[in-house]
């Protein structure tokens, strides 16, 4: 197992907001973490790279290729993300400074990461913005010239500069439309089988989770209520919960624009 989750609890100083999680992650394969809003998936995500804030506590163990990532100093985890974990979140254009091109997004990212040489960090840069289908005229923009489907390449390509063994997707097609979210979960099909890394993708849309995930989990207030093979609990749901999920879940190709229909139900 690449990583694996073990007893991990969230907790605020009202309440215990995700409770007692385990599951774990192979190498290689797109494993989909399920719920409605507020059932906790993201804040277990954060907890993985320490990307909590501080107000809440975590309790458990995260195993990331043997080493508990819970039990390190910050320093030592901000090393491990970006070069072994990376993350692509929801708010994509919040991880942008408008200010400051694209370019000097890329140039900054792999100087934090000890790239030191300016002339590798371009050819890098550009070899990512390439990797995502974009045109290198884009590495002296600025985030707001971008489109958002362009601007969310352009996180795909930063959080898959470095070659990550695990890649944690958050919603990432929530902000857009249905053929920018559709081509970007192509895209991270596509870049997922040239380096063979993981996915945690984190969705609530059970279309993606029918076309991409092998394995899932389905949380529900802070608890897994259900997990195992895509085929097993789509076809034969166990627990309750997970039946409603289901049962309320647009069909394939419901809401899909024309000509993506085919390929959805694929």
């Amino acid at each position: 197992m690449i990583l694996s989750i073990e007893q991990v609890s969230i907790s605020s100083r009202e309440k215990k907001i995700v409770d007692n999680v385990s599951l774990s992650i192979r190498e290689g394969e797109w494993y989909a973490l399920v719920g409605q809003s507020g059932s906790g998936k993201s804040l277990l995500s954060q907890a993985i790279g320490q990307m909590l804030p501080p107000n809440l506590q975590v309790e458990g163990n995260v195993f990331f290729r043997g080493q508990d990532l819970l039990a390190l100093s910050p320093k030592q985890v901000r090393t491990i993300r970006g070069q072994k974990l990376s993350y692509i979140f929801q708010d994509y254009q919040g991880s942008f400074t408008p200010f400051r091109t694209i370019g000097q997004h890329f140039e900054e990212y792999q100087k934090a990461h000890g790239i030191l040489a300016a002339k590798t960090r371009k050819i890098k840069a550009m070899d990512a913005l390439e990797s995502v289908g974009l045109d290198e005229t884009l590495y002296n923009r600025y985030p707001f010239q971008l489109s958002g489907g362009q601007l969310q390449r352009v996180s795909i390509a930063l959080a898959l500069l470095l070659s990550p063994d695990l890649l944690i997707a958050d919603e990432v097609t929530t902000a857009l439309d249905s053929v920018s979210g559709h081509k970007i979960l192509e895209l991270l099909a596509k870049r997922q089988k040239e380096t063979g890394c993981s996915i945690l993708f984190i969705t609530h849309d059970w279309r993606h989770v029918r076309r991409y995930a092998t394995r899932l989990a389905v949380m529900k207030e802070g608890k897994i209520v259900e997990s195992g093979g895509k085929h097993r609990i789509l076809d034969h749901p166990q627990h309750e919960y997970t039946k409603q999920l289901i049962q309320a879940a647009p069909t394939l190709g419901h809401g899909l624009p024309s000509g993506l229909q085919e390929v959805e139900n694929r």
